[in-house]
């Protein structure tokens, strides 16, 4: 299908949480069989989080810091070959527990600045904590699922249609094509003569599926007035030339599977969730901002969410 003619539509691709009704290639019939476990590779041995890796200046560095330091550094090291990630966060690890102490020794633990900063990262990861414990880990895939059917239930019904089209760069020659079809050629044949769409050469024109909203505005609103099997007496003009149209088929676009979006779904819960904890608990602090101004800007903002 050419891509010159379609256009970017969230709204086409349907439901509220971001699901995708884009068609997905049929399963194969036969998932392949997965391969035996080799036998004679030994199960990896569990790791304790409180094993000794390394002492610095007498403290000891445990398997539980170094598994902290590889999570916080992953990006920094993600270019380095999988054998050398856990010795770089080892020797980063150390690196910042000598600058720390030489930190502490100068007094820079005292700074005011340093201090507002580390009470900010403080509640920053503790905000992290109770996203994970308190609202990610206690959704549940009875949530999910009527999330889900929730967003099929109240997304419409929508048609699309399956279309073929010759591309011309004049009125004129689009109307000697119609005066052919007219006198019963064959418009899959004339397609693969005159298109200038490079990609409907050699399939007659053909287009595949298409939603509303996916096409150039002119483009959809000839395509979907058509009856099936007619095309357009008229030619249609946009802003790649000018179009003779054939309507092949309609249906209802079939919403997406639970298992293609169940991910979405999920975060659809997550979010509602966050954002009533959220609610819950602003409701019931105490909140006080001094300048009107500031203040009706973020009453404003809290109101979008």
């Amino acid at each position: 299908m050419s891509l010159l003619f379609r256009r970017a539509s969230l709204a086409s691709l349907g439901l509220a949480f971001g699901l995708s009704a884009l068609s997905l290639s049929p399963l194969m019939a036969q998932e392949a069989a997965p391969a035996p476990a080799d036998a004679a590779a030994p199960a990896a041995a569990p790791v304790d989080p409180n094993a000794v890796v390394a002492t610095v200046n007498g403290e000891k560095l445990t398997e539980a810091d170094l598994g902290l330091a590889e999570g916080e550094l992953s990006q920094q090291f993600a270019q380095l070959p999988p054998e050398q990630r856990r010795a770089a966060a080892l020797s980063a690890a150390i690196e910042i527990r000598v600058m720390a102490a030489q930190a502490v020794t100068t007094g820079l633990d005292k700074d005011p600045d340093f201090q507002r900063r580390m009470a900010f990262l403080q509640q920053r990861a503790l905000h992290g904590e109770m996203v994970e414990k308190g609202v990610v880990n206690k959704v549940t895939d009875a949530e999910v699922r009527a999330r889900y059917d929730q967003e099929i239930a109240s997304t419409p019904p929508v048609n699309e249609v399956h279309a073929r089209h010759i591309l011309v760069k004049t009125k004129e020659e689009a109307e000697a094509i119609i005066k052919q079809l007219d006198g019963g050629a064959d418009f899959q044949k004339l397609a693969n003569e005159h298109t200038s769409d490079p990609s409907g050469k050699t399939n007659g024109g053909d287009l595949g599926w298409f939603g509303p909203g996916q096409m150039v505005p002119e483009f959809d609103k000839a395509a979907f007035a058509l009856d099936i099997g007619k095309y357009t007496k008229e030619p249609v003009q946009s802003q790649f030339g000018w179009h003779v149209i054939k309507l092949e088929d309609k249906r209802v676009k079939q919403p997406p599977a639970f298992d293609d979006v169940k991910d979405q779904a999920k975060q659809a819960v997550i979010r509602d969730k966050y954002f009533a904890l959220v609610k819950q608990l602003r409701g019931a602090a105490k909140v006080e901002i001094p300048d009107a101004n500031l203040k009706k800007a973020v009453d404003t903002m809290e109101a979008g969410k």
